[in-house]
């Protein structure tokens, strides 16, 4: 019981400024945002509820991430017809 009650109050303690899922971020403001996240949770100035919110936010910011990655990965694949390669640096671009 006690984890149930806990667990609703981190979910009614989200503001707005913390949604479940992040809105419709770039990627590269989605890892800022987490890089972010990090260095709070890191600098061990947060408090314990902080933290938790924290770092479901960064849960969530990290698989908005993943999904874009592999979203890439996709695009990249059909590309290369259907092959996706390791980078080799030594063939050049032109």
């Amino acid at each position: 019981m006690v984890r149930s009650n806990a667990d609703e109050k981190v979910g009614g303690d989200a503001t707005p400024s913390t949604p479940k899922n992040p809105p419709e971020a770039t990627f590269e403001t989605a890892l800022a945002e987490l890089e972010q996240i990090v260095q709070k949770m890191e600098s061990g100035s947060l408090t314990l509820e902080e933290s938790i919110s924290a770092y479901q936010r960064g849960s969530v910011l990290l698989k908005h991430c993943q999904n874009q990655l592999g979203d890439a990965e996709d695009k990249i694949r059909l590309l290369e017809n259907g092959v996706l390669r390791d980078f080799d640096p030594s063939r050049g671009e032109s």
